[in-house]
């Protein structure tokens, strides 16, 4: 049986965690950053934070959140058997728009190299995965309905065929973001969120991310 053990969530404005009841308003990404690496989310400085685009800055805040409220810890100098799912509706399309249009005004000649590296959609689970020290799996998906309960089955079959000990799933957008923590029953020492059924059925039933959170917080 694989369970949830850490859920983190940010909007554009608030973020928080399910199980630790977290909830707390931010001004903006720099703001965020800083608090969560005050409050020993982040475990240590991200490198280059501020040269991401916004999606990977808010999977790489929202994967942190996740571990946080899963009492889980990572270290620079240790690898970990996790891997990183990721999913949203847009891809990276925010990101190709403004290298294309850096390219144009910059005569159509070259563009800058540090918005060429976000124009993929992979690249912001690919930058959390270097920052937490993931060596599972790590894919980005796209669904046509019900994203959240698509990734997280996704997860639950990696998981069960022996792929990885461990599953981040992760929808982020430049607008919100949400991460669940899945892992096997067995390798867990604390109390669970909830089974991946039961969330997945309340992923479902509840898209709005708000309506979401309240009703993982009370399961």
């Amino acid at each position: 049986m694989n369970v949830i053990t850490g859920i983190g969530w940010i909007t554009d404005r608030e973020y928080g965690c399910v199980k630790r009841q977290l909830h707390k308003s931010y001004p903006d990404m720099s703001s965020l950053r800083s608090e969560l690496q005050d409050e020993s989310v982040f475990l240590y400085p991200v490198k280059g934070f501020g040269k991401y685009d916004r999606s990977s800055q808010m999977t790489c805040c929202v994967a942190a959140l996740a571990f946080y409220d899963a009492e889980m810890s990572y270290s620079e100098s240790r690898k970990q058997d996790i891997g990183i799912l990721g999913t949203n509706a847009d891809g990276c399309l925010r990101s190709n728009l403004d290298f294309f249009n850096d390219f144009v005004e910059n005569g159509r000649t070259l563009g800058r190299a540090n918005l060429f590296v976000y124009t993929l959609p992979s690249i912001p689970v690919a930058e959390a995965a270097i920052y937490f020290k993931c060596q599972g799996p790590l894919l980005y998906m796209t669904f046509p309905r019900t994203p959240v309960a698509s990734l997280l089955r996704q997860a639950d079959r990696m998981i069960r065929r022996g792929e990885s000990t461990g599953m981040l799933a992760v929808m982020a957008s430049e607008k919100a973001a949400q991460c669940f923590i899945v892992r096997r029953m067995d390798d867990v020492s604390g109390e669970p969120i909830s089974g991946v059924e039961e969330v997945i059925g309340i992923t479902e039933r509840m898209p709005p991310l708000a309506e979401m959170i309240e009703a993982l917080t009370k399961s």
